[in-house]
């Protein structure tokens, strides 16, 4: 539960769903949810300038 910052219950249910997961697969309709949010991730972040965003913070903390 310190691990994932949530109740111990919480944290059962999550890893209950993890073990049914490994051990009968990822249902179809979940496969395709997932895959729709890493697709808008990738719209999302499509163009982002990783290194500019780490030298801006970085600078931002210097001024500190």
């Amino acid at each position: 539960a310190r691990r994932y910052d949530c109740s111990a219950s919480e944290a059962i249910r999550r890893a209950v769903i993890r073990h049914h997961d490994s051990v009968f697969g990822v249902p179809e309709r979940r496969r395709r949810e997932r895959r729709r949010a890493l697709d808008q991730l990738f719209e999302l972040f499509e163009g982002h300038d990783a290194e500019g965003e780490i030298r801006r913070l970085k600078e931002e903390d210097a001024s500190f």
